[in-house]
């Protein structure tokens, strides 16, 4: 009888075992199909070390443009281990009227940037409707700009900027007007390389829709926000037909490009002529994906995050710099993990061709359907990774739970390479 009661509770365990089970923090939950879902994760380190996250509260269960959404936000103190209580700003809170026009129906889709050099933050995010594709030239989504000076307890009203920034400059533009502009979620790139006056340089990546294609642009700012400019300007996009972006600096300085594509990723990069004028130009656009051992992601086109890291070879000793990019690994939207390569000369990242290829891992971070991620550098040299996932509930409810995970360049790469410091992070 003792024999048989530990088989079965040995068969008990072992069945458990089975089961895919959350391995970071849980930051936004979703319990239930019936609850208000989050999703869209975005995430930035303060200058202090701590984290702030953000992310949509979906009254509407659908996209930003189709009904009321509100932006939520937490913070961590200890690199994600233990999170305070979440911060509801009336001013990120949408009112779901869906009068043609008005801006206040939601925000959603939110990215965010904490300069290295103040206490100031700032998000940028979709607001109103209708939804991106839907738009046109008179009636499309919102650009809405917030900021906070104490850490994001407290937040301004919000600043539709979409009209002088976006709009009217593709209406005079060589690529003509748009219909509907999308701003990428999760991180606003703050440059390492270029500083104009009192702010390092912020870019930030966006589609445009027009009646014939969607297209990838980025967008620069010298006075943390308050204006932009199209880098390379607005008569070619960088990666016509291009999805959701995100962008990343490479070792020279050069603005790498990765965008959302079906089974892979897609990308460019700007050389500069003149950095602090932002002259240079965009090369052409390569695909990574199984055919040059680049990015698979099987089955899906999903938002994911690149970012770059400085590293030395954990048995040899010599510096590197680790470019790293999640994506659903699949099939389908699940297994989120984090593709990974090293950049030791400039040779490694001569050409968008030579950037697409031959990426090393993955490394898996969910075991459960996932889908969009972003991630952070932490002030212990970890890997703040923010992700989507279905922890408790379908995503029929129209939502995930924001999982949080803290992992180091050693775990990522299984020992490889260790993070080293670098004046420029």
């Amino acid at each position: 009888m003792k024999n048989k009661s530990v088989k079965a509770l040995l068969l008990t365990f072992m069945a458990l075992m089975m089961i895919p089970r959350a391995w970071g923090q849980e930051v936004f939950t979703t319990l239930t199909v019936e609850d208000i879902p989050y999703r869209i994760p975005a995430i930035a380190t303060l200058r202090d070390g701590s984290l702030l996250t953000i992310a949509d509260y979906r009254h509407c269960r659908s996209d930003i443009g189709d009904g009321r959404i509100d932006l939520h936000l937490r913070r961590s103190t200890d690199n994600g281990a233990t999170w305070e209580p979440v911060i509801k700003p009336d001013v990120m809170e949408g009112d779901g009227d869906m009068t043609p026009g008005h801006q206040k129906v939601g925000y959603g889709d939110p990215c965010i940037v904490a300069d290295r050099t103040s206490d100031r933050v700032m998000v940028i995010s979709c607001a109103g409707a209708p939804l991106f594709p839907r738009g046109s030239r008179t009636h499309h989504q919102a650009m809405a700009r917030f900021y906070s000076d104490d850490g994001g307890h407290s937040w301004s009203a919000p600043q539709y900027i979409e009209e002088e920034t976006i709009y009217k400059v593709f209406d005079r533009s060589g690529y003509g007007p748009i219909r509907g502009w999308f701003v990428a979620s999760g991180r606003i790139l703050q440059s390492r390389f270029v500083k104009i006056g009192k702010y390092y340089r912020l870019y930030c990546a966006g589609s445009s829709i027009n009646d014939k294609e969607t297209a990838n642009w980025v967008i620069y700012s010298d006075d943390f926000g308050q204006s932009w400019s199209f880098l390379g300007g607005t008569d070619a996009s960088p990666i016509p037909g291009g999805d959701e972006a995100k962008c990343e600096e490479l070792p020279d300085g050069s603005l790498l490009l990765s965008s959302r594509t079906w089974a892979g990723r897609r990308f460019n990069i700007f050389r500069f002529t003149n950095r602090k004028k932002a002259c240079g130009h965009w090369e052409s656009p390569a695909f990574s994906n199984p055919d040059n051992n680049g990015i698979v992601a099987r089955e899906n086109a999903c938002n994911g995050e690149v970012m770059l890291l400085p590293v030395r070879d954990a048995e040899t000793g010599k510096k590197s710099s680790l470019l790293l990019q999640s994506v659903p690994l699949g099939p389908g939207r699940a297994n989120v993990g984090i593709y990974y390569k090293t950049l030791d000369e400039a040779e490694d990242y001569a050409s968008p061709e030579v950037i697409a290829k031959d990426w090393e891992g993955p490394f898996q971070v969910s075991l459960m359907p996932s889908a969009y991620s972003t991630m952070t550098l932490l002030s212990n040299g970890h890997i703040g990774f923010f992700y989507e996932e279905e922890t408790h509930c379908p995503v029929t409810g129209g939502g995930f739970t924001l999982m949080f995970r803290n992992l180091s360049v050693e775990e990522l790469t299984g020992g490889r390479y260790v993070f080293r410091q670098s004046r420029r992070y």
